[in-house]
């Protein structure tokens, strides 16, 4: 003897099946927290633009440098741009590579022990790539940018002179390239890893070779994530702290001199560097350069957010 289990029906006129107490519950809690992060970003970008406002109305001689507002923060943004674009570049392309060849040609017990060690990174502190850097990799790069200003000072961005600790700009992207690899590179492989296998065979049935099964089928279909991933790692980029304080030594203006001792530093590393010291419009100042960072990082996420779906129309996903 069998039975058959009904579901309740709808209430007359409503065309909808009834909502478990459950599901009312998740619905609710997923939506509140939703808000909840609205709210907390509103207070965070309310509190900013608050204690800013002494700083914008200031007159010049009162800003740190007697430059004005816009003279503090100016040299800052652009150092903090030209670090994050450096990290990029370098980050970007080693991450992708690191992506495929654990996903589509190491073996698979390699794939896995790489796997982990490339996710490792992201659990060293901030401080100790700091350390690292300004120990181990500045030095190791001397000899390097002198070579640079020899062969290539023609260029302005190694038109030195070079510095003779290795305290650079470029030094310092370096370190955060290393930083954000491991966000770009889990990100990249996730999305390589999702390629529908009907892609990869029909491309390799075809007679692709890895290589161009990987260039037609796989690299279309993650570009997005790839590119997700990228605005994340400059997110990271964009504010970190230690690392750049430890190993960046500042001294200079705008400039793209990437060998020189001369460097623009961070707003990140400027805040923290300067905080414990300042006091009245110093603080304000400072705060009103953490506007400028919370702007641009929320106009980097804008920017990858409409990236991304723009590229999914178009990618192999589709």
């Amino acid at each position: 003897m069998s039975s058959t289990r009904t579901t309740p029906p709808s209430p007359a006129g409503t065309g909808r099946s009834v909502r478990r107490p459950g599901d009312r519950v998740f619905a609710g809690t997923a939506k509140g927290a939703g808000i909840l992060i609205l709210v907390i970003l509103a207070g965070v970008a309310a509190f900013l633009v608050v204690e800013a406002v002494p700083a914008l109305t200031a007159p010049a001689e009162d800003i740190p440098g007697d430059r004005g507002l816009a003279g503090y923060i100016a040299p800052l943004v652009f150092g903090t741009l030209l670090a994050a674009v450096i990290a990029l570049l370098v980050a970007t392309p080693l991450a992708v590579a690191i992506a495929l060849f654990i996903a589509y040609y190491a073996p698979r017990r390699m794939a896995q022990g790489l796997g982990y060690l490339v996710d490792l990174l992201a659990a060293i502190p901030s401080i100790v790539y700091g350390f690292w850097g300004i120990f181990w990799l500045a030095p190791k790069l001397v000899p390097f940018y002198e070579w640079l200003e020899r062969r290539l000072g023609f260029i302005p961005l190694f038109a030195g002179p070079a510095s003779t600790t290795g305290r650079t700009m470029l030094t310092a992207g370096l370190v955060l390239a290393v930083m954000i690899l491991p966000i770009v590179s889990a990100i990249s492989r996730e999305v390589f890893l999702q390629v529908p296998s009907l892609h990869r065979e029909a491309a390799l049935a075809l007679g692709a070779t890895r290589w161009e099964m990987i260039r037609m089928a796989v690299l279309p279909y993650g570009r997005s994530g790839v590119i997700g991933g990228s605005m994340l790692g400059l997110g990271r980029a964009l504010g970190e702290t230690m690392a750049v304080a430890i190993v960046l030594s500042v001294s200079g203006g705008i400039t793209f001199n990437l060998i020189s001792s001369g460097n623009p530093s961070t707003i990140a590393a400027n805040i923290a560097l300067e905080f414990p010291e300042s006091s009245g419009i110093d603080i304000n100042t400072l705060i009103a350069s953490g506007l400028a960072l919370f702007v641009i990082t929320l106009a980097v996420n804008m920017l990858a957010r409409a990236i991304v779906n723009r590229r999914a129309d178009f990618s192999g996903a589709n």
